[in-house]
Formats: C-alpha cells, structure tokens, sequence
C-alpha cells in the first residue's frame, strides 16, 4: 500500500507541474484532462500524507515514552500513543477504501435508459413506476432530470424513455441500478385477481464528453424528423426530432423532446458520446479475466436487480438480499438503503480481491 502511496503522490505532484505549464495551459482539451485527474487524486493524496505525517509522530511518541530521563514525560507519550494509534487505524481505513472504491466515472452526470420489457401493458405501466422512482430520488438529492426521449403507449405507460440527470456524485448512486427490475401485482385490468409478474430494464450511462471520446463526423449519419407523440401522430407541424447514427457501430441516439432541432441535436449527440464509450469500456471488460469480471460486474441489462412484490408490500435486492417494506415509500424515491448496501458490498469484495 506505501509503494502505491508513493506512486500516487509523485503522479499528484506531475500534475501539478504540468497545469503550471504555459504550453499545456493553452491547450484547453489537455488542461481538463489534466485538472479532472488532479481533482479525482487531491483526496487520497491528501490522506497519505497525513498518514505519512502521523507515522512520523508515532515514531517521535514512541521515543519519548522509552526516555528514562523523564518518567512523567514518558507516561504522557504512552497515554497519547494509544490516541495516535487509533488515528493512524482510522486514516488507513479511509486510504483503503479510497485506493478501490473510486470509479473515475463517479463524479460524472448519467443518462438512465428505462425499457419496458416482458409483461404487456403493465411492464410499461411498471417503466413509467420506476422512472417516477428515479425522478422523486432526484429531486431527494436535488439533482436536475432533462427527459431527451420517450416513447408512450398510452394510459401513463412507458415504452422507453431516455433521460439525463444532473448534479454531484450522479453516477456513484445511480450505476447500482443497472439491470433487470421484476414486478409482482395484481393488473387493475386482471379480473380473477391473479398475481402477475412484469419486467422493466435500466441502464445507466455515464456522460461522455468529447475529451472521454472522440466521433469523427464523417462517422455519423443525421436524420431530421417531427415529433411523435402517443400512437405516433405527429405534435409537431416542423422537423425539429433527431436521429443520430454512428455507422462505425450502428449506435442510434433520438431526440424529440425539444421545440428546437439544434437542442434536439446537441442532446441526441451527447447521449450517442456515452453510448459509444459505453460500448468501449463493455468491450474492454470482456477482455478482463471472469473473476474480475464477477468483482466489478459486466453491467449486463439481463441481469435481476431488485423485485417488487406488491401483494407482500416488499422490495428485495437479489444482490445483496436486502428486503424491505413499505414499497410505496420506496417507489416514492426513498431507496438510498438499496444503493448503500451496493456500495458496502462492492468495497467488501473490491478490498478482499486488492488484498489491502
């Protein structure tokens, strides 16, 4: 752990001689590369010079409390030796964690895509439960949700909708929900009373900026059309919906949720970014040995998150087999407990594979 301490504060202090680096200075792209990894190091750097520094204060302590010259000196460092002992423990805990449980995307924004998936009109009805979900949690940790598409069928049920949300730590929380959510009620059209089970899928992106991933125009295919509505009329009398193709990967990003094409183009373009670097990091993560893999998790969409029983009032995570009731409360955004036990559970296994 000191020599990757070591290592990190020689890369800080690089960074910093760079930034200060007038030819760097002026080229904008290099300097946001630059200053994000800065930022994303000032916290650990911070810590293992304070760990640093409280070693070197244990050291003086414990050749105090050895002088015989001075007894009562000495009986003074012993007592504060098991003050500083302590610190010393609470400050390689925090170094611990900060060492494995940084993800560079963490402090990004995100796109969440909602799918309804198997079960008809009530796994449409669930995808738009789940997104009122998200909005509410949103709102719980003041972020902003920008809706970019969605595609309705009617009766408050959802297709799939495509949102973006904005605010501190987005994509540290919102990453957990990654997968498949399964609903278990009674359809208010189910006439026997019969217990059904629907599914919904969530996928969570984090946004790309241009420095993150670079798409040539000459890559990418621009359709302009107008905005549909439910059963697919069109609300619009003017083209301002996009559609954006980039042909390398046949990756497809729509927007008609602005009045305005050039907003419609600068959304579509922005989630098309995070869907590519998606793909990219999917692509080299295959590359990565399967125990790996099973540690940071594939971001698989078919994989069980979370079911939602509504007959028993209970949520469970299959992950981490946490249940709780009160499902309304739940769907009302108050899931900050799921996502906890996400997080302890991924720097349980991420310590344990480090080995620190």
């Amino acid at each position: 752990m000191l020599d990757k301490l070591a290592s990190l504060e020689n890369r800080f202090d690089e960074l910093e001689r760079l930034l200060a680096n007038p030819e760097i200075s002026a080229d904008y792209a290099q300097v946001q590369k630059l200053a994000k990894e800065h930022a994303s190091m000032k916290n650990l750097v911070s810590l293992s010079r304070q760990y640093r520094e409280i070693t070197q204060i244990i050291s003086d302590t414990k050749a105090i409390s050895r002088d015989q010259s001075d007894q009562e000196l000495a009986s003074l460092a012993r007592e504060e030796l098991t003050q500083l002992d302590k610190q010393k423990l609470q400050i390689k805990d925090q170094i611990r964690l900060a060492l494995v449980s940084k993800d560079p995307n963490d402090d990004k924004n995100v796109f969440v895509e909602i799918r309804a998936g198997t079960g008809g009109d009530e796994a449409g009805l669930f995808a738009a439960d789940l997104f009122r979900m998200y909005s509410r949690y949103a709102q719980r940790n003041k972020w902003n949700i920008e809706i970019v598409n969605r595609n309705e069928t009617g009766l408050g049920s959802i297709k799939e909708i495509v949102f973006q949300v904005k605010g501190n730590e987005v994509y540290s929380r919102l990453k957990h929900e990654i997968g498949g959510h399964r609903v278990q009620r009674i359809p208010v059209t189910e006439s026997s009373g019969r217990i059904h089970t629907s599914a919904a899928t969530v996928a969570v992106l984090p946004e790309a900026e241009e420095v993150d991933v670079q798409i040539n125009p000459k890559d990418i295919k621009i359709d302009i059309f107008r905005a549909s509505g439910h059963g697919g009329q069109n609300v619009q009398k003017v083209e301002t919906a996009v559609r954006i193709t980039h042909l390398p990967t046949n990756i497809v990003a729509t927007c008609q949720d602005e009045t305005s094409q050039s907003k419609n183009k600068e959304k579509a373009m922005a989630v098309l970014r995070s869907r590519v670097l998606a793909q990219e990091v999917e692509r080299q993560q295959a590359e990565i040995t399967e125990e790996r893999r099973s540690q940071i998790g594939t971001g698989d969409r078919s994989e069980r998150v979370r079911t939602y029983n509504f007959p028993q009032d209970r949520v469970t995570d299959h992950r981490t087999s946490l249940s709780k009731h009160n499902l309304n409360d739940i769907l009302d955004g108050n899931i900050d407990e799921f996502m906890d036990a996400m997080i302890a559970k991924e720097q349980a296994e991420l310590l344990d594979q480090a080995g620190i």
